[in-house]
């Protein structure tokens, strides 16, 4: 049997374990138990978990927007909150408590210190991507080092993108998931306005 098969077959074998339907709870627990498995699985995960994947701890007839709208409802009044980010949701500290994180941990410093122009590039590379070199020095009247690009790809926030139609089909850069859940938005569409971000007044 081969590697593939016999991942699909255990897979099966799990799905066949795993009751998803709880047909012998009231409906009330039941709900209440669909509710704990999709806080459980988005608490053990630090990227967000799309719905797809949350579907498969609850019961086929479940609605997971609603159950996620039962989990937000619960969590008012608390730190944290459940958003909805790069196309799934996730666990998150409310905006609020930031000052307060970075005064106990200095956490936030480690990942999302950006020079001026590191933050212009991310956002050249947001707004105009796929973006290869050449198209970057054009916005910014010079060349973009390597060394800037690499940081922005060692914080995941950039990756390749596909070949450029210029000469030699050189990299082009796309932005990541981790930029979607770094800034807060479900999608590439939940961007600012390119206008108000070069003339906020």
């Amino acid at each position: 049997m081969t590697t593939p098969t016999r991942k699909r077959k255990l897979a099966e074998e799990g799905d066949a374990v795993f009751d998803r339907e709880l047909d012998d709870l009231p409906q009330e627990l039941r709900w209440r138990e669909w509710m704990g498995r999709i806080e459980a699985v988005l608490f053990a995960s630090a990227a967000p978990v799309g719905r797809e994947d949350l579907a498969r701890v609850v019961g086929q007839g479940a609605s997971v927007e609603m159950l996620i709208e039962d989990i937000r409802a619960e969590l008012t009044g608390r730190p944290y909150e459940l958003a909805q980010v790069a196309g799934g949701w996730m666990f998150r500290t409310r905006t609020r408590f930031a000052e307060a994180i970075k005064v106990a941990a200095d956490l936030a410093d480690q990942s999302l210190a950006f020079t001026e122009m590191e933050m212009g590039v991310l956002c050249a590379i947001a707004y105009h991507q796929p973006i290869d070199r050449a198209g970057l020095a054009d916005i910014f009247g010079k060349e973009i080092s390597r060394d800037l690009l690499a940081r922005l790809r060692y914080k995941d926030l950039i990756a390749s993108g596909p070949r450029s139609p210029r000469p030699g089909a050189p990299h082009t850069f796309v932005t990541t998931q981790t930029f979607l859940v770094t800034f807060d938005l479900e999608s590439l569409r939940d961007l600012p306005e390119l206008e108000l971000v070069q003339h906020p007044d």
